[in-house]
């Protein structure tokens, strides 16, 4: 594979720029005036515009993907064809974990049948998590990248080439998710009542 270093070092000096700056709106801020569909799909794609245009414009937010949600019970629905402060606040969470997570398991992230105020307190918790990931990962890709990016300090994190960092965001991506689900999975179980810690000589964790 081949790639401009010049290029790929500007891409992620911008995005790495962007990232500092971006927040998820507050509770407050999503708006409760009972949007339609069309407003709440630019709406989205407003809010999570870190996502690159063909993930936006592609399977995750889209008035299909919306539908299916509600069909599926992912999300309420949306009341007399409008979607409010609640809903809005359910389909950032879905689009932004879809990246990392089966509908399955953010569904017990998220599940249905929360009130307001605990969707509210669900919300506000990710949206302050998603900040804290926002900056950790663009720490990482600072060591990550140190060669690539021309920085003096570098540790053996660094990689040389892109397709380096590729193959290392992917990885990455894929144990991060790994365990989140597994994580998931212990909810309500206990050593008594079928959770177990396998030992390292029976190569499970």
């Amino acid at each position: 594979m081949s790639y401009d270093k010049e290029l790929i070092a500007g891409k992620l000096r911008r995005w790495e720029k962007y990232l500092e700056r971006f927040w998820l709106p507050e509770w407050k801020e999503l708006p409760d005036l009972g949007l339609y569909m069309d407003q709440v799909v630019k709406l989205l794609q407003d809010y999570l515009d870190y996502m690159p245009p063909e993930m936006k414009d592609g399977q995750t937010i889209t008035a299909a993907a919306i539908n299916n949600y509600v069909r599926i019970k992912v999300m309420p629905e949306p009341q007399k064809k409008r979607y409010y402060r609640v809903h809005i606040a359910y389909l950032i969470i879905i689009c932004t974990l879809k990246q990392s997570l089966s509908i399955a398991f953010i569904q017990k992230f998220i599940p249905l049948g929360l009130s307001e105020d605990e969707v509210r307190a669900v919300y506000e918790k990710y949206a302050l998590q998603h900040r804290k990931s926002a900056e950790y990962f663009v720490n990482q890709v600072r060591l990550a990248a140190a060669d690539l990016l021309d920085h003096r300090l570098t540790t053996e994190m660094a990689v040389r080439e892109t397709d380096e960092l590729i193959a290392m965001s992917a990885v990455i991506s894929g144990f991060s998710g790994l365990l989140a689900e597994k994580l998931l999975m212990l909810e309500g179980k206990t050593l008594e009542n079928g959770g177990s810690i396998e030992t390292e000589r029976s190569g499970k964790y």
